[in-house]
């Protein structure tokens, strides 16, 4: 069943103010914007949602997976009350995610419970 009210998403903001994620979508092309877009928007309004858009990662943590034209990108995040976090976004470089990827989002996900 799809929500009425959709999960707010916001950025995680690191202490600096940056917001890691808006910046690496500034990078991309519209087009592969606008699809990663689309699919986040796809969790905001059907959460939980399962595979192939999302996928779980661990404790607190999945990830968005797009197919762009020629390649694959992946923004994680965490869900926390009714709010979708997003904590990291990057192109996937093989089959599995990185251990820095996936190190960088959990230590961001750490800063959000700690407050």
């Amino acid at each position: 069943m799809e929500r009425v009210e959709p999960i707010k998403v916001v950025f995680y903001m690191t202490s600096t103010g940056s917001e890691p994620v808006r910046d690496w979508l500034h990078l991309l092309q519209k087009n592969e914007k606008k699809q990663i877009g689309e699919d986040i928007k796809t969790v905001q309004f059907g959460w939980p949602l399962g595979m192939p858009i999302v996928e779980k990662l661990d404790r607190d943590l999945w990830e968005v997976r797009t197919k762009l034209r020629d390649k694959i990108s992946r923004v994680l995040f965490t869900i926390q009350g009714e709010q979708i976090i997003l904590l990291h976004g990057f192109i996937k470089k093989s089959q599995k995610i990185s251990i820095e990827d996936l190190e960088l989002a959990q230590r961001r996900l750490n800063d959000i419970k700690r407050g």
